[in-house]
């Protein structure tokens, strides 16, 4: 059941557009930034107060790779895999990750405070390797600094 707060949010997004629908991507983001994620239930509700079947507001959310449909931990990192970033010794960098963290692309650390994801761009290939941890870009990464800005997000 989306909270009271959540549909005042969705509600003053919805009043900005035309038709109730136009707030789908809105209302998904939202109920995550309240919740880290958007559950099945959460999905019926939002569809519910849009006016729309679960079904379309399901389609909307699993076409957007930044909508997450099932719980991430506190900290999400995004590690670019673009080919910029790869010819930069990003998959390097990824490895030396997965090894730090102790899990693989698209799993969350045993304590649920790291969830590692990779992502086709995060626009910013003058600075390659890249990722981007919440909404922090880093740059210029080498497999040692990764670690040492993870330690930032203990």
């Amino acid at each position: 059941m989306l909270t009271q707060e959540e549909r005042t949010e969705i509600e003053a997004e919805a009043a900005h557009y035309p038709t109730r629908k136009a707030a789908a991507i809105d209302a998904l983001k939202i109920v995550q930034k309240h919740r880290r994620w958007v559950s099945d239930e959460a999905v019926g509700d939002i569809g519910e107060l849009l006016e729309m079947s679960r079904a379309d507001v399901d389609s909307i959310a699993t076409f957007y790779n930044l909508i997450f449909r099932k719980p991430v931990g506190r900290h999400v990192i995004y590690v670019c895999d673009s080919v910029s970033c790869w010819i930069m010794g990003s998959d390097h960098q990824c490895r030396r990750l997965r090894e730090h963290l102790g899990v693989k692309l698209g799993e969350t650390t045993a304590d649920g405070r790291f969830t590692l994801l990779p992502i086709v761009c995060l626009g910013a290939c003058d600075h390659a390797p890249v990722m981007m941890i919440d909404e922090d870009l880093h740059g210029d990464l080498t497999p040692e600094s990764a670690g040492e800005i993870l330690e930032r997000y203990r």
